[in-house]
């Protein structure tokens, strides 16, 4: 039987060129390797799953290639490109500091820095979960990480660098990643798509990247657990949501229209529907809260980008913001985040959402009796 490699690992970007949603970081390092600007230490820092350790080894191999493309890519054809595509290359060196964290893991390291690379321009040391480091490891590092061999670098990376003490931080060029847009998320799960052969929907891609939450680490394990539920090879929104467990946008299109028809009676029986579905309220009031921001974002033109949903159901947004007035969806958003606030506290939550909905179904009639009384002369209101 074929030995299955999860998504993640059969494709991980191994140029710059196919780094994902991180395109500031890439042109910055290739911009040092074209100009030979590289700093003896470096720290990769952001959320887990968006790249440091991947572009750390892309910039690790590629300083070494011994023929570096026009596009300030490795070649991957010469000695030093297939020791390292091999795991062979005694030029770069990682070390977990999740579980190489103490003072004599660091000097092992620092003994290892005093010998210069047998063959290749640079000795380059990736310290992965630097944060992780003891204090006193962290002193035993400062004295080589300030004055290093001139063939020696570090590649620092972190997903809290907040814990990093700032006598190292002063010491490294630091790059900030950033979270990966859902846009880009997609897009590429739509390419793996391509190259295995499974059919998938763009709802379903987009739901998957929305889940993921900037990480494409998690965007790609979310996927390879899709495709293994599917028995056919095919990603469908349906598949997706019942997974994932993720309510369906249908459930808070619905729910919007009933609210804003002072349908109390629906509503209810919705959530209830809802409940009975086995989700938690606290996750649909939240959910609804999103859904009325992003009508809210749906009232102007220049806030429309914010809305990173698939074009299908970007319409039906559009659709039901026409429906909808900003009075009463900002209304709405003012009684679901004083829900959210007591839900925690609540001894009757499922009564607290209930009570939340209801409200919100009496908006429109509160709102425009306010809009009747600004109307009338000031003599009627005076009688009344």
């Amino acid at each position: 039987m074929e030995n299955f490699v999860v998504s993640a690992r059969k494709y991980r970007p191994t140029t710059f060129e196919t780094v994902v949603g991180q395109s500031h970081i890439t042109t910055t390092l290739k911009n040092a390797i074209k100009n030979k600007h590289l700093a003896q230490a470096f720290l990769f820092c952001g959320p887990r799953g968006v790249g440091k350790t991947t572009n750390a080894r892309i910039l690790a191999k590629t300083i070494n290639c011994e023929n570096i493309t026009p596009e300030i890519e490795a070649c991957n054809e010469c000695e030093s490109c297939k020791s390292f595509n091999n795991n062979a290359s005694f030029n770069v060196h990682e070390l977990d500091a999740a579980s190489n964290n103490s003072v004599d893991d660091i000097r092992n390291l620092v003994d290892q820095v005093r010998y210069p690379p047998q063959y290749g321009k640079y000795k380059i040391y990736i310290i992965d979960e630097v944060h992780m480091l003891s204090n006193a490891a962290f002193n035993a590092f400062l004295k080589t990480l300030e004055e290093p061999p001139k063939y020696a670098i570090f590649i620092l990376a972190t997903t809290e660098k907040h814990k990093i003490i700032p006598t190292i931080l002063s010491r490294c060029q630091i790059f900030d990643f950033s979270r990966i847009s859902v846009k880009d998320i997609a897009s590429h799960l739509e390419r793996i798509a391509e190259k295995e052969s499974i059919k998938a929907e763009t709802q379903a891609l987009h739901l998957i990247a929305q889940k993921a939450d900037g990480a494409l680490r998690d965007a790609l394990s979310l996927f390879d657990l899709i495709v293994t539920f599917s028995s056919d090879n095919t990603v469908t929104y349906k598949c997706t949501i019942d997974n994932l467990h993720i309510l369906d946008y249908d459930y808070y299109f619905k729910m919007t229209d009933l609210l804003n028809r002072q349908d109390v009676s629906g509503a209810l029986l919705v959530y209830d529907e809802i409940l009975r579905d086995g989700f938690d309220g606290h996750n649909f009031i939240i959910g609804l809260g999103e859904h009325l921001r992003n009508l809210l974002v749906c009232k102007d033109a220049a806030t429309l980008k914010l809305l990173e949903v698939s074009d299908e159901v970007k319409q039906k947004y559009g659709s039901q913001a026409e429906a909808t007035s900003i009075s009463f969806l900002m209304s709405c958003l003012n009684i679901i985040s004083g829900c959210d606030l007591q839900f925690k506290n609540s001894k009757n939550p499922r009564l607290l959402i209930e009570l939340a909905l209801m409200k919100m179904a009496f908006l429109n009639q509160a709102i425009n009796l306010g809009t009747e009384l600004r109307a009338m002369p000031e003599e009627l209101k005076k009688k009344s």
